[in-house]
């Protein structure tokens, strides 16, 4: 049975926790959506995890769009979400739901992503869900202010968790599906949890939220440097380093084919 958008709602209800990983290409959408995630996100991680930018700045339109399309061939059951890229939704509402429009249109996928929770953003999420468009919304350490924010940790003085709280309800209120609560302290998180009605999804935010989070590639060990909340299940990239080093070893001794 495929993921909907009431089942994601009707999770928080049951108390059961969400699972959420990126995919940025058709093989990596398809093995997560056989392992049953609820919810894949084609995060503009992959501006560093697929392009090789040090942040998620440089990402273009066109790329997400791009890589959009492969993962929502690769999935069959999840609820597939699409970041929208930096500047491609925070000039104007109009062009926001120009951005937003085309990224359903061209990639099918069901949702998108904003990051930020002050009010020009709310106010281009009310005006986006008012026409039809899901939108999940993303407060705490938001990547794409990394000149402004740094990577550390948000929300730790009480002015900066009072006006994440704030932002958090105000996303909630303007009709996002869910928030994404990126390396904020886990009781803040836990705070913000139980205050909204939709889910919250963590990732460095502690055990409290209603789902959690991750980046595929810092998952599967394949990233030269993940984030200090992150957790690698698997090393791919020695696996995969060592298996190229047999297969150039083989060939180079006559042994392959």
């Amino acid at each position: 049975m495929s993921i909907t958008l009431q089942c994601l709602i009707e999770a928080k209800r049951q108390g059961r926790l969400l699972t959420v990983l990126t995919a940025w290409d058709y093989a990596i959408a398809q093995l997560l959506d056989i392992a049953g995630v609820d919810i894949i996100l084609v995060g503009d991680s992959l501006a560093m995890v697929a392009l090789g930018h040090k942040t998620t700045l440089p990402l273009t339109l066109e790329e997400i769009l791009h890589h959009g399309g492969a993962v929502r061939r690769g999935v069959k059951r999840a609820f597939l979400v699409c970041d929208l890229p930096f500047l491609s939704y925070q000039e104007s509402i109009s062009q926001a739901i120009h951005t937003a429009g085309r990224v359903l249109k061209e990639t099918e996928v069901q949702a998108v992503k904003l990051e930020g929770g002050y009010p020009a953003v709310v106010e281009t999420v009310a005006q986006l869900t008012a026409i039809g468009i899901p939108v999940m919304g993303h407060v705490g350490l938001t990547p794409q202010s990394v000149h402004r924010l740094g990577y550390r940790q948000q929300g730790q003085t009480e002015t900066d968790a009072k006006r994440i709280i704030s932002e958090a309800i105000a996303l909630s209120e303007a009709g996002a599906f869910a928030v994404v609560l990126e390396h904020i302290p886990s009781n803040l998180a836990k705070i913000i949890t139980n205050k909204l009605p939709i889910p919250t999804i963590g990732i460095g935010a502690g055990s409290d939220c209603d789902g959690q989070v991750l980046v595929t590639a810092d998952l599967l060990g394949l990233s030269g440097k993940k984030p200090p909340f992150a957790k690698s299940y698997t090393n791919l990239r020695q696996i995969i380093t060592e298996a190229v080093k047999e297969f150039s070893r083989e060939v180079r001794e006559g042994k392959f084919p």
